[in-house]
């Protein structure tokens, strides 16, 4: 497609994306695939991913300080298990060949989205439960590998700090929810930092991208109390099933 048609392209995936988002918080399983439809190797359709995101992450963030309020050092703890796991996986990402990443994503993509669908189970996030110091330490030792996540694919990221996030915190699930929006921007913005000084991100790509995800998640907002947050959870995981085996094919079978 040509640059206005790729524009165009990208804004509309960005603006279903961040429809996807604020349901479901699951914005990469559409706009990363529509960067390797717009033409984006897999590796540089990844940090152009993160580069977009980053725009809407801060928007979500900002909505969240309210909730913040008298949490800001129970955050910063988390934060250090977080941050390092995102800078050493966006440094992963940038020292092993693309072709590793590439028979890597499939895989991903089908974690993304059995993690989607688990975040639609209460039991997942079940605030009352014991905090056990073995599963305490097992959530810290999570949040780092989600973090590692964060820099080297992202998706689902979330899901993971928000399951993680629960074992550790007396907070109230709004509070949990609003240090999970919190820290997975700051995680997106030091792999981004990491992308922009090892690499280059595609900013003709990035910029339209972002500008749909802004569009969208707005409208997904207003809108979501007029959706069915389980049958956009499931459409997608589908979907993510679907992209999944076509990535594999051509990881794998071409």
């Amino acid at each position: 497609m040509g640059t206005i048609g790729t524009i165009i392209f990208l804004i509309f995936a960005g603006i279903l994306a961040g429809a996807v988002s604020a349901v479901a918080s699951m914005a990469s399983l559409v706009s990363y695939p529509a960067l390797l439809i717009a033409g984006a190797p897999p590796v540089m359709a990844n940090i152009t991913n993160t580069a977009a995101l980053i725009f809407t992450g801060f928007g979500s963030a900002l909505s969240s300080l309210e909730d913040m309020k008298g949490h800001w050092r129970e955050a910063a703890k988390y934060a250090l298990f977080i941050l390092s796991g995102a800078l050493l996986g966006s440094i992963l990402l940038l020292r092993f060949p693309g072709t590793v990443f590439e028979k890597l994503v499939p895989f991903f993509v089908i974690f993304s989205g059995g993690m989607l669908v688990l975040s639609g189970s209460k039991k997942s996030f079940d605030l009352d439960g014991e905090h056990s110091k073995g599963k305490t330490i097992a959530a810290y030792i999570g949040m780092f590998f989600a973090g590692i996540y964060t820099g080297y694919f992202g998706a689902a990221a979330g899901v993971l700090n928000l399951i993680f996030l629960t074992y550790v915190s007396d907070a109230s699930f709004v509070t949990v929810n609003a240090m999970k929006n919190i820290l997975g921007s700051l995680g997106n913005l030091v792999a981004l930092i990491v992308f922009i000084v090892g690499s280059k991100v595609d900013w003709k790509m990035a910029i339209p991208l972002a500008v749909g995800l802004f569009v969208g998640g707005y409208l997904g907002q207003k809108s979501i109390k007029y959706m069915s947050p389980t049958l956009v959870r499931w459409i997608t995981a589908a979907l993510s099933l679907v992209l999944a085996g076509y990535l594999f094919y051509t990881a794998y079978l071409q």
